[in-house]
């Protein structure tokens, strides 16, 4: 089973501890921290989707234009885009940039800030409801060779087709997330790969196998999986652990300033890193989860600390788990993208494939 990295590109130079200077939409530093990544070995980059942010289809294509090779993740909401439209943008930029286009699929937890965008759908499971079928015109339109007709609850379509379809055989991969029962029924039907939080290894096998059960239930091949955590890097354990308490302490002084403060809402994933949370301050080997009880789990807000040897061999352990994607971002973006790319990266992948070749079995 082959591995893959994906960083993150924020529109903007800001972190749960640094205070954002420039403008909300900075191209310099987007073109700037694209090609860090790059240089660093990442496969693939997400580019985040909020009701109020810039959009990431185009800072995506953007990132593609900058790059050679670097793939790109794009989250979209369903509901606020027609499925036929959306299908057709993605897959003209997938021909552009050869095959570097991915989907991420998130439905969205808080009603609240969903409604800043004109949704309706306050009920959770009825979003999902409203995302499976977003995603069965999405995939008629990447793959009909024919115009069809789809009617469902919330999108009827006569007669749809694309001329234009991926450059990627069966369409555009596609990524999805969620935490709920409801979530995850989901990604069962149309996910090539679940996206988790940075959760417990216990938490990791219960998601996993949910998933796998609802995937066999639509009759189709399990999904592969990807865990999103924040390593916390030092050349000595000591010393990773010093800096992980400067970043708290820094994060706690500018919550003001930099808005990662806890929601009046939590997601079914955020419930899941604040209840990791109240088990202790460090779980497992070394999952850190002080930011994420700081700010209320409102994004990928739990750490991995130590050595960079310490971090790949947890990253071992999560393979073992069927985790085969990992989504990694520091709390400096363009510093921690470099460094991980100097050690971490090249030895997770050391570490994966000399344990695939004592198993027999070839590492990507």
């Amino acid at each position: 089973m082959s591995i893959e990295f994906i960083g993150y590109i924020s529109n903007n130079n800001s972190s749960e501890t640094i205070v954002r200077q420039g403008p909300i939409l900075d191209p310099l530093h987007i073109e700037t921290v694209a090609k860090a990544h790059e240089n660093a070995g990442f496969d693939r980059v997400l580019h985040a989707f909020h009701s109020t942010t810039p959009d990431a289809l185009q800072v995506a294509q953007h990132v593609l234009q900058t790059t050679k090779s670097l793939k790109v993740m794009i989250a979209q909401r369903p509901g606020f885009t027609a499925p036929t439209l959306l299908a057709r943008q993605l897959a003209t930029l997938d021909q552009f940039y050869n095959g570097r286009v991915s989907l991420h699929v998130i439905t969205g937890g808080n009603a609240t800030e969903l409604r800043q965008d004109g949704n309706t759908l306050d009920d959770k499971d009825e979003r999902y409801a409203r995302t499976g079928e977003f995603l069965d015109v999405v995939r008629l339109e990447w793959t009909s060779e024919k115009p069809f007709d789809y009617s469902g609850k919330y999108y009827k379509v006569e007669k749809g087709f694309s001329q234009i379809k991926p450059t990627q055989k069966g369409g555009i991969y596609t990524f999805v997330g969620g935490g709920s029962d409801a979530a995850i029924e989901v990604a069962g039907k149309h996910a090539d790969t679940f996206a988790l939080w940075g959760e417990s290894y216990a938490q990791v096998r219960d998601v996993t196998a949910r998933v796998r059960a609802a995937a066999a239930r639509h009759g189709r091949p399990t999904p592969r999986f990807s865990l999103s955590v924040r390593p916390i890097l030092a050349d000595t354990e000591e010393k990773a652990w010093e800096k992980a308490d400067e970043i708290l302490e820094r994060a706690t002084a500018l919550q003001d300033q930099t808005g990662y403060r806890k929601p009046g809402h939590a997601t079914a994933g955020a419930r899941r890193l604040l209840a990791l949370a109240e088990q202790g301050t460090r779980i497992d080997k070394r999952l850190w989860t002080e930011i994420a009880k700081l700010t209320g789990a409102n994004s990928n807000t739990t750490a991995l600390v130590g050595t960079p040897e310490q971090v790949a061999e947890v990253f071992g352990d999560y393979y073992d788990l069927g985790i085969s994607h990992f989504l990694i971002r520091g709390f400096d973006p363009l510093i921690d993208a470099i460094e991980y790319g100097r050690e971490l990266i090249p030895l997770t992948r050391k570490l994966i494939a000399e344990r695939q070749a004592t198993k027999g079995v070839a590492a990507e």
